[in-house]
Order: C-alpha cells, then structure tokens, then sequence
C-alpha cells in the first residue's frame, strides 16, 4: 500500500499548486499612479490621497469642469467610486494589466481596454 501512496499523495500535492497558479494576482504599486494619464482625448488624474477626477476634451469638458472619484488599488484590482452631479455614486471596477512610469493599462469585465500614457506637466 505505501508504494501507491506516494505517487498519489506526491499528485494530489501537484494537482493543489497548479490549482493555486491562478490565485496568484499582481501586487501593483498604487504610488505609480499619481499624476494625469492620457488616452486620446480621454483624461484621468490620481492623487495621492485616493481621489481623483476623469474628462474628455472631445466633450468640450476641460479639467476644470471634470467628474469626481475616489479611488482605490488592491493588487490588480482598481475601483472608482465616481460621484454624480444630481447625486449618487456610480462604482466602476477594473483589472489593471500594465503599470509603470509611464503606462497605465486597464480593462473591464466587457472587454473594453483603456491604454494610458503619464502626462508630463
């Protein structure tokens, strides 16, 4: 009985670390978000202190004029909380893929891909 013992207990122990592969979530670092960010026309700022706000120029909304949000990132996982104008919060979550000094890359779970470049102001 122990010759057959081995050899599954060494596959059960196998068949639990691949199970747990993906588990594994990058550990993103939330500082390399501040800053402004830029997709096209498409703006987003983050502070610092987890707020932050988002605008289109191709909506004629300036910064000035930009929505509100509260922002969080825990692993890859980042989540806005934006506030609306007539009242109420609208919560947005995201996978981040891509972020460094430079490059910001987020989708949502329908598939859309926001690419961000840091503004250097």
């Amino acid at each position: 009985m122990n010759k057959h013992f081995i050899p599954f207990l060494c596959c059960c122990i196998l068949l639990l670390m691949v199970s747990c592969i993906d588990d594994i979530k990058p550990n993103f670092d939330s500082s390399l978000l501040t800053g402004k960010w830029q997709e096209g026309t498409l703006y987003e700022r983050y502070k610092s202190d987890g707020t932050g706000y988002t605008w289109d120029v191709a909506d004629d909304v300036q910064e000035s004029e930009a929505q509100p949000f509260t922002w969080t990132l825990e692993y890859d996982e980042l989540t806005q909380i934006h506030e609306m104008e007539m009242g109420g919060v609208v919560p947005k979550t995201y996978t981040v893929t891509t972020l460094n000094n430079s490059a910001f890359v987020y989708h949502d779970n329908y598939g859309v891909t926001h690419s961000f470049v840091k503004v250097v102001e």
